[in-house]
């Protein structure tokens, strides 16, 4: 260990069933009146979102719906519109991380200069988050990104569709209502879809290389969580238990990863351009591939992790568990599975090295290490 590390853990979070009816309280104790509610078009249209939106009363609230898919930045620009035609003093981000990182930036935005991608993490000459950012809170209705306790906004280039990243600790949410009965009526796919971006997270972040204990302890708890909760989320939606348990597992994996990601998340956003596929379910996809290539590298991370989900084995056996996983809640094995065409592997190759989540990888990745995991990605099921 060299040098001096930072370590912070400011988010205020309420957890449990029935957190959701508490944002009124907290947002008038903040003094404030006018809220925009920032969700996609999908929740918009649920009885638990006009739930939601009626428990604010008296405050006058009112609702944006913009977002849809993979956000963009054109979806930004809606939500800063509105929120200034709407004298908004405050924001309620509720729904999963594309809902909630549209919150992020519509805040930035509202009070700063210029566009959102001259704001970009790591861009040369990036203007500074030196202005106000309005209150804001987060209702996440996912288990999946942790983007509730996150300080970073992943929003993709409407031409190019490429994910670009706002960080600034001024987009911390000031506090989180985590209630697990608002993701009961998830379908299946959904659910598994973000609980393995959930486990993704804590995996990578135990395995990336940067130093950082408490977010190691934080990411294993996180996955010996998720490795219980997730399958019975998928096969008994109603267990209010195990969605508690996957929503406390998604939060802890986004708190660890400030540490850092890796190759599966490097890969999968390469995915979700190419193919505009969910960011969750292309982790899912990539998992397996992506993590072999860093057995030789960290083999007792591994041996952990083995321990962490109950088995007695090495990493081999845990890369076992993981595919099973994916069987048993409908995860595809590969790319293929999902309609990606191998005749892409170019441009995921390129996407792939471009992306900066691999930079903490504990073992360091080439353009043409990523070919070759792309091809083994590809490559037919091997024989039973």
């Amino acid at each position: 260990m060299k040098g001096i590390h930072t370590f912070s853990f400011p988010t205020r979070i309420h957890f449990g069933p029935g957190a959701r009816l508490r944002i009124r309280e907290d947002l008038q104790a903040q003094g404030r009146a006018r809220p925009l509610v920032v969700t996609d078009r999908g929740l918009a249209a649920l009885p638990v979102f006009a739930e939601v939106l009626e428990s604010l009363s008296p405050l006058e609230a009112a609702p944006f719906s913009g977002v849809a898919g993979n956000p963009v930045a054109s979806q930004v620009v809606a939500g800063v519109e509105t929120f200034r035609a709407h004298d908004a003093d405050s924001i309620v981000g509720m729904g999963g991380g594309a809902a909630l990182d549209v919150a992020k930036a519509v805040a930035l935005m509202a009070g700063h200069p210029g566009e959102l991608f001259e704001y970009e993490d790591g861009l040369a000459n990036a203007r500074p988050v030196n202005q106000p950012v309005p209150y804001w809170v987060a209702v996440p209705t996912t288990a999946g990104t942790g983007s509730e306790v996150g300080r970073s906004a992943v929003i993709s280039d409407d031409r190019t569709k490429v994910k670009k990243i706002i960080f600034a600790p001024q987009l911390l949410a000031r506090a989180v209502f985590a209630d697990p009965e608002v993701t009961l009526g998830l379908p299946k796919a959904v659910t598994a879809a973000t609980g393995m971006d959930a486990l993704t997270h804590c995996i990578e972040a135990y395995l990336a290389k940067a130093y950082h204990p408490i977010c190691d302890g934080i990411a294993l708890e996180g996955l010996r969580l998720g490795a219980g909760a997730l399958p019975r989320c998928v096969e008994t939606p109603g267990d209010v238990e195990a969605r508690g348990a996957m929503m406390m597992s998604s939060m802890m994996g986004a708190i660890a990863f400030q540490k850092g990601l890796g190759v599966v998340h490097s890969c999968a956003h390469a995915l979700s351009t190419v193919a505009d596929l969910h960011h969750g379910f292309a982790n899912g996809l990539m998992i397996e591939p992506a993590l072999r290539f860093n057995l030789e590298a960290v083999p007792e991370r591994f041996r952990i992790l083995a321990q962490t989900v109950g088995l007695d084995g090495d990493g081999e056996a845990f890369l076992r568990w993981l595919a099973d996983l994916k069987r048993r809640i409908g995860i595809p094995r590969g790319p293929a599975e999902a309609g990606v065409k191998p005749a892409e592997v170019g441009r995921l190759t390129e996407l792939a090295f471009a992306d900066t989540c691999h930079l903490n990888n504990p073992r360091p990745c080439t353009p043409e290490d990523f070919r070759r995991l792309w091809g083994e990605a590809f490559a037919p099921a091997r024989p039973a």
